[in-house]
């Protein structure tokens, strides 16, 4: 079934912006039986068997990070579909946060001689070189989700507007506690550059509010296990805290099962961040505060048509190589509208 997505309705290149710096405005999951098969079949494999059987139409080579968590799931599924929808052969693979396997997948489309590579970098830094690679051997990579730490070498860098979706986020939970009290902060992985800019959202907000102290943080890598287990670890050290906020849902979930256990949900106020079906749930229940929607499902399928527009014209379609869509808020006012997963209706 296609996903429809009513793409005319965002801000589009020419709007006012940061230099360099294109914003939009925002408007489905893998099962856990495939992720060992994504994160260790021999790569070539895939694309060897495309590659041998000369294919009249294009390839295009997806790589996430982890489709356990149903972020990247979703990302990965509708930039297939995607790509589907215009005649070309997709292969989803995934690194699961490892340059030396994001490499190998790299290597396996260069070889395949796809025509694009739709790439969720493993790491800001450490991805340049498979980008690099990727670049010089003449195909052209269009990132999502998590930026490269150096521009100019993708075409483009289609982003969730991080800040924009922190700060509001950071709103939202200050309105629930109340403007005061102590609690917790969940982060991403230090890779991502995501967890930063999300972190120092956060901080912009809530900084300003001497009533609220920070009584402990710690990095649980965007997961649901680790956001348990430290959680766990500062709660026992802060059991006086009143709020928890978390970079992304999975680790927001991840807090509200030690809480459940320890007995203290029904006092501490939890902040999400990404709109998983998982974390809409915890809204509706009450039991999670907000989630802040990032528009996955519209840059993933956008990725691909603007690969689609180079491999066609051989110019980028858009004039700006970073490109921000911009993110919304998830509370129980709104949760219902819901209609497809990290799509909401009108």
């Amino acid at each position: 079934m296609r996903l429809k997505l009513r793409l005319s309705q965002h801000r589009r290149p020419d709007d006012p912006a940061s230099a360099g710096v294109t914003s939009r405005r925002h408007a489905p999951g893998l099962a856990s039986l495939f992720r060992r098969a994504l994160l260790c079949a021999a790569p070539l494999l895939a694309f060897g068997l495309i590659a041998g059987a000369a294919l009249a139409e294009g390839r295009i080579s997806i790589i996430v990070n982890d489709p356990e968590n149903p972020y990247w799931a979703a990302e990965g599924e509708v930039a297939k579909a995607t790509a589907a929808e215009l005649g070309y052969r997709a292969i989803v693979s995934a690194h699961g946060g490892d340059t030396t396997v994001e490499t190998a997948h790299v290597d396996s489309a260069i070889a395949a001689n796809v025509d694009a590579i739709i790439l969720d970098p493993a790491d800001a830094s450490g991805t340049i070189a498979a980008v690099e690679r990727a670049v010089a051997a003449g195909v052209p990579v269009f990132v999502v989700n998590s930026g490269l730490a150096r521009k100019g070498l993708a075409v483009a860098q289609l982003l969730s507007n991080n800040a924009q979706g922190a700060e509001m986020g950071a709103q939202r939970w200050l309105r629930s506690m109340g403007e005061k009290g102590s609690y917790l902060e969940l982060l991403g992985a230090a890779s991502d550059p995501n967890a930063s800019i999300r972190s120092d959202g956060y901080a912009a907000v809530l900084g300003q509010y001497e009533a609220l102290t920070r009584a402990g943080m710690a990095t649980a890598n965007w997961n649901r296990t680790q956001g348990y287990e430290r959680t766990r670890g500062l709660i026992a050290e802060h059991p006086e805290i009143t709020g928890i906020i978390a970079g992304n849902d999975e680790m927001a979930l991840g807090a509200i099962a030690a809480l459940k256990e320890a007995g203290l949900l029904d006092r501490v106020t939890v902040g999400g961040f990404d709109g998983s079906p998982d974390a809409v749930a915890a809204v509706q229940s009450g039991e999670l505060a907000y989630t802040v929607l990032q528009p996955v499902a519209i840059f993933a399928e956008d990725a691909v048509h603007q690969a689609d527009h180079y491999i066609r014209t051989g110019t980028p379609r858009e004039p700006q190589e970073v490109q921000l869509f911009d993110c919304l808020l998830i509370d129980r006012a709104n949760a219902a509208k819901m209609s497809a997963p990290f799509v909401m209706g009108q």
